[in-house]
């Protein structure tokens, strides 16, 4: 399986970007879908997770409310819409994918992208 992100910029803060992911290899159907970051100097953390049918989302705190996780799996892709760019949303953002929903969360994932960088300028 390859998963290859994409979409990443620099812009300015309250600006939006959309982060797409799209999957080869193999259907993804079957699996939760989620996008990480690693800025500097700093661990990678979750940001956003999908249910393989779609119906269940999860998202940490700091991105609620303005990140959506979206996923087609018709054509094997995830996104990523990032509304309202804050300066400590800059980081590398990857995609992967999870079998077990228990480790959403985690970064216990199957499968990982290369990551597409985002960069908010104040």
């Amino acid at each position: 399986v390859q998963l290859q992100a994409s979409g990443g910029g620099l812009v300015q803060a309250g600006a939006s970007l959309r982060l797409s992911c799209a999957a080869s290899g193999r259907t993804l159907r079957s699996y939760n879908m989620g996008w990480f970051r690693q800025a500097p100097g700093k661990e990678r953390e979750f940001v956003a997770a999908i249910s393989g049918s779609g119906h269940s989302t999860w998202y940490v705190d700091s991105v609620r409310g303005r990140f959506t996780v979206s996923r087609d799996n018709a054509k094997n892709t995830l996104s990523l819409q990032m509304n309202s760019l804050k300066p400590e949303d800059t980081a590398v953002y990857y995609c992967a994918a999870v079998e077990y929903r228990d480790y959403v969360w985690t970064p216990l994932y199957d499968y990982w992208g290369q990551g597409t960088l985002v960069t908010v300028s104040s």
